[in-house]
């Protein structure tokens, strides 16, 4: 190979980098909203008492109807779970992991260790690995998301004994976690959303 070639192979690598790392779906600017997503915007501020700033909701505000049912399940989650917070810290980190999304994960590993989730529990998930040193109550959360969002599906024995401990409303909101934070994790994954400036990811992609 000679010297042009490789020249340009590597710049077209790094383009194909650049171009991966693309944020497809930035935030909009104020003054190129539409009114539909005005409101929305509004109406968000209205429930969570702050401002929509960034991902997910900057990128779900190309659809503005469903910024504010998304964030009605968002404050459900924070406020009026079945689960406790460790527990739904502990099921939002394990859906985080399997999408490889960094924006979810940068976020609740920090409330994972605020809710009381080990911090050796959370190496081992962003690791790929089922944590060994984890509470009853724990490794049914673990078993029953990992086995759901792996096999699309939940066995028997993994569901009698998800009800025995957490009842029927334990086992919705488990099941709802992961379904609502693959939800956004795809939503991020397809917009490509970045990190703040200067985070550095902490899960790396699964081997394929």
């Amino acid at each position: 190979m000679n010297k042009l070639v490789a020249a340009f192979l590597v710049f077209g690598l790094s383009q194909s980098v650049e171009l991966r790392a693309q944020d497809r779906m930035p935030v909009i600017p104020a003054e190129k909203l539409s009114a539909a997503q005005k409101k929305a915007v509004q109406d968000y501020k209205d429930l969570r008492k702050q401002d929509l700033v960034g991902p997910p909701w900057s990128v779900m505000l190309r659809v503005p109807d469903l910024v504010v049912p998304s964030l009605q399940i968002r404050l459900h989650n924070l406020n009026n779970s079945a689960l406790s917070p460790k527990l739904t810290e502990l099921a939002i980190l394990i859906a985080a992991r399997q999408w490889t999304n960094n924006f979810e994960w940068n976020a609740h590993s920090s409330l994972a260790a605020k809710a009381g989730l080990s911090p050796t529990i959370v190496a081992d998930v962003a690791d790929g690995r089922r944590p060994q040193q984890m509470a009853d109550d724990e490794a049914l959360i673990y078993d029953f998301c990992t086995e759901l969002l792996h096999n699309q599906s939940v066995s028997d024995p993994t569901y009698a004994s998800m009800l025995a401990k957490f009842g029927e409303a334990g086992i919705v909101e488990a099941a709802s976690l992961e379904g609502y934070y693959t939800y956004l994790s795809m939503i991020m994954n397809t917009a490509r959303s970045p990190l703040a400036p200067g985070i550095k990811p902490a899960l790396a992609p699964f081997p394929k």
